[in-house]
């Protein structure tokens, strides 16, 4: 016989005897949704929207809705044959509760009295009678009382502890006042006699809770007594079992209870004839076909909306593990940041203080030797020429404009004579590094790659010279006119050829800017040593430019 009923009225009997404020007036749309859902039926929508209820109730820290929410979960999914899975969230409920506070009595009661009936479906009947035990210390009312006492009689009884299932009955027997409920008991209590004893006649009890049922229309209670009776008359009078299986399986069909038609027609496939036997046991196979799919369907359902629930809990607890992770890593790297533009302002300021020092000293170094050469090529070459015409008066005038023209050409060559022997002396890839290093600063990166010797290797000196000028004029331009937060130079080497890549991050290169700068010059340098110079915009914008130079082996 389904047991459902008894839940079911403990469910309504918790919302109408809480001081919980109702579904209506709570402010979490999930709850107001999954009442709704329950109280018409639909109970795998109303599972869903309790589960969400009670995930934002555990949110808010509010507890007691939350335990409320796995209470009527487990008694959705007992009352759908997912015993395992109704006791799981019973148990689950219990650490929401706080026992000592009357006010939640009602919720515990219903979920002691749920994790007794899984149990008892179960076969877990020890277990069964632990639990209905438990919920009695949580009843304030008398007649909640005695049915939850019947449950316990039942578990004896289906345990075969028809003694102490007896002793139960009784004292409930005399108690009750309620019809309904009295004839409950009465006919649990014959039925036992009957089971304890089959030689001892109960069928004058067992009719007389039946006829009170008919009396109070309680059709649950009329599909329990007929089945009581058709055990009862199987074996003393067939006929009559057999008229009450039938009567059983009619009131079950009324209520639309699959558990029970099923029941009813277990009880008819012995006692008909063959015909009609055949027939019940064809509609016995449906029905156990439909009903263990209902079933297996609800566990999935209500299995994969816990697991998703779950998943989105483990979720939740990654994101946050790893927001946490973040936030540290961003404030270590602030703090490391912030030390190292400390550091770097210092580092760059004592640089830069130290690189003029020395391009001052250069600059004294060079004037110094440029002021010797002067005195040695120009003073000395003049002060000869003037001593040759004080002491030849005849001198020919040809010779003297040709001594002038050689002493115009070697004071030109000074400055430049001077540089490629100086820089003969220094090695061309340091002398590179420290050009382009030089246009570094705080805004703007400067990344150097491939600059070896090995790039350098068989390069004639006029060559370097120009190549050098060139560099220096695309970081001069890029200063001025680029906004370039990070620049990159590429050096590769290809047998017979050298290859230059320039790259910034900066706002490009108009054509404007690229003919009317000494842009034009670098043009010009690039061709007189015999290479080749192309200008180009990168994918995210900035300025790309590539040098080839080739070098005779």
């Amino acid at each position: 016989m389904k047991l459902s009923s008894i839940p079911l009225f403990f469910i309504v009997f918790c919302c109408a005897c809480s001081n919980k404020p109702s579904p209506e007036k709570n402010n979490n749309p999930y709850y107001k949704s999954a009442y709704k859902h329950r109280d018409e039926g639909r109970k795998d929508s109303a599972f869903l929207y309790f589960s969400k209820a009670r995930d934002q109730f555990i949110q808010e820290k509010d507890s007691l809705k939350a335990a409320g929410c796995m209470v009527n979960m487990a008694i959705i999914a007992t009352d759908q044959g997912d015993l395992f899975g109704g006791q799981e969230l019973s148990l689950n409920a219990v650490s929401y509760f706080d026992e000592k506070n009357p006010e939640q009595h009602p919720y515990i009661l219903s979920n002691y009295n749920n994790l007794g009936i899984a149990s008892s479906n179960l076969k877990q009947y020890s277990k069964a009678i632990e639990f209905y035990n438990k919920s009695l210390e949580f009843i304030a009312d008398s007649s909640y009382m005695l049915i939850v006492k019947n449950n316990i009689a039942n578990a004896h009884r289906k345990n075969e502890d028809f003694s102490t299932a007896l002793a139960i009955y009784k004292t409930i027997l005399i108690q009750e006042k309620n019809p309904v409920n009295y004839a409950r008991v009465l006919s649990n209590y014959a039925f036992t006699k009957w089971l304890e004893n089959p030689n001892h006649n109960s069928a004058k009890e067992l009719n007389e809770a039946l006829n009170i049922r008919v009396e109070q229309k309680d059709l649950w209670g009329q599909n329990a007594s007929y089945a009581h009776l058709a055990d009862y008359y199987k074996k003393k009078r067939p006929d009559s079992a057999l008229f009450h299986a039938k009567k059983m399986y009619q009131i079950a069909s009324n209520l639309n209870s699959a558990d029970d038609r099923m029941e009813a027609i277990q009880k008819l496939i012995p006692l008909s004839d063959v015909q009609d036997a055949r027939i019940y046991f064809d509609q016995y196979r449906i029905l156990e076909d439909s009903i263990q799919n209902a079933r297996n369907n609800a566990k999935n359902q209500f299995a994969l909306i816990r697991y998703e629930t779950e998943k989105h809990k483990a979720d939740n607890l990654i994101l946050k593990a790893q927001r946490t992770v973040r936030n540290l890593w961003i404030i270590s790297l602030t703090i490391l940041l912030v030390a190292g533009g400390v550091f770097s302002v210092f580092w760059y300021k004592r640089r830069k203080k130290r690189l003029e020092l020395s391009a001052k000293n250069a600059i004294q170094e060079g004037q110094l030797k440029t002021s010797k050469k002067v005195h040695d090529v120009v003073a000395n070459g003049i002060y000869r020429i003037m001593a040759e015409i004080e002491n030849n008066k005849e001198i020919e005038h040809e010779k003297i404009l040709d001594e002038m023209e050689i002493l115009y050409e070697r004071s030109r060559d000074i400055s430049y004579d001077d540089v490629i022997k100086e820089e003969k002396k220094r090695n061309f890839q340091e002398i590179i590094r420290q050009l382009l290093v030089s246009f570094a600063s705080v805004e703007t990166k400067v990344l150097i790659v491939g600059n070896t010797d090995e790039v350098w290797e068989n390069l004639p000196e006029q060559e370097k010279y120009e190549l050098k000028q060139v560099l220096q004029e695309l970081m001069v331009n890029m200063r001025k006119h680029s906004q370039a937060s990070s620049v990159a130079i590429r050096f590769e080497r290809k047998a017979n050829e050298i290859r230059i890549y320039y790259t910034d991050n900066g706002i490009g290169i108009s054509e404007g800017i690229l003919f009317k700068n000494g842009l034009t010059n670098t043009g010009n340098r690039i061709n007189s040593i015999g290479g080749n110079i192309n200008f180009g915009t990168g994918t995210t914008g900035g300025l790309n430019i590539q040098l080839q130079i080739p070098v005779k082996i």
